[in-house]
């Protein structure tokens, strides 16, 4: 963990103080906006989009960390990207001047797992993953299908897996593809660990876990029991892990459908940034409505201070 010191800086540049602008509408909704930042003990940060953008580090995303953890909060980064395993993702945010351990991050892939092993015990699964995914399954011992193997070679009712899981399989082909909607067409549950459509890159978007599953589905019919942000089972899983209350809990990341709503829907808090996908205008049209809206964690570190912006000063 970081050991930099980020010290609110002292107002003694001559600006008005916050009595003195107490009645200025601007000044009041930045204070409450950071009264609500106030009120949490657990960030569930969303990495891409929201901590980096690629290989670039988000402005001001960094102090954000450091300063809730020098404040005594917790930070929890928590990723709907299945492709990559967990270790992976803590190699890259320690290159990124950000170390963590292992119980500080999380993915749709460890949520799925959990489900499995609780609703599906023993269950075989035809995994459509990187191989870092399937190798995170077999570490969990997830019993995974393999259909080259002898005796599984002969896709029929009695000779199938339990259970189709999909995820963000960056090493797609048109086999995986094909036995999916055939295990799936035999009776497989269709599960998949994240819905979204499309993940961002520096370059703009590439087709991701929900995309996969369109195709399933529109070939197949069947949906799937989507897991990761924004369905219950994270919640859930996120709150046994931390042991903080559900109500001092707060999601945060770009996107209305998965890292806020995961907030909204469960009694958690939601949290908006505008450093990735979502634009401002967006939130007119959503069904989904975040708690607070702010640029970016760099902005919400500024509140957290007390820093009046540019644009109020």
């Amino acid at each position: 963990m970081s050991t930099f010191k980020h010290v609110c800086p002292e107002k003694t540049d001559g600006r008005e103080t916050e009595s003195q602008r107490a009645d200025t509408p601007e000044m009041t909704d930045d204070r409450i906006r950071a009264e609500k930042l106030k009120e949490i003990d657990l960030f569930v940060l969303d990495l891409d989009g929201t901590f980096y953008l690629g290989d670039r580090l988000i402005d001001g995303a960094l102090d954000f960390v450091n300063y809730i953890w020098e404040s005594g909060k917790k930070i929890l980064f928590f990723t709907n990207n299945s492709s990559r395993s967990p270790k992976v993702y803590m190699e890259r945010l320690a290159g990124m001047g950000c170390p963590i351990s292992r119980d500080q991050i999380m993915t749709s892939g460890d949520v799925t797992i959990a489900y499995l092993k609780e609703t599906y015990p023993g269950k075989t699964v035809y995994l459509v993953g990187t191989p870092a995914l399937e190798e995170s399954f077999r570490q969990e011992g997830i019993s995974l299908w393999d259909p080259e193997n002898a005796g599984q070679a002969d896709r029929t009712a009695a000779a199938r897996p339990d259970l189709v899981v999909v995820g963000f399989d960056t090493t797609l082909t048109y086999e995986k593809l094909e036995r999916a909607c055939t295990y799936i067409r035999e009776g497989a549950v269709f599960l998949a660990t994240h819905l979204d459509i499309n993940c961002p890159t520096e370059y703009g978007f590439m087709p991701d876990c929900g995309a996969i599953c369109a195709a399933v589905t529109l070939s197949t019919g069947a949906e799937p029991k989507y897991l990761g942000k924004p369905f219950k089972e994270t919640v859930d899983m996120v709150l046994l892990k931390t042991g903080v209350s559900r109500e001092r809990v707060a999601f945060v990341g770009d996107r209305l459908y998965t890292d806020v709503a995961v907030g909204v829907s469960h009694g958690a808090k939601g949290f908006l940034v505008l450093s990735g996908e979502t634009k401002l205008e967006d939130i007119k049209n959503s069904q989904v409505k975040p708690h607070e809206v702010y640029g970016s964690l760099g902005e919400m570190k500024r509140l957290l201070c007390g820093e009046i912006p540019e644009s109020h000063a």
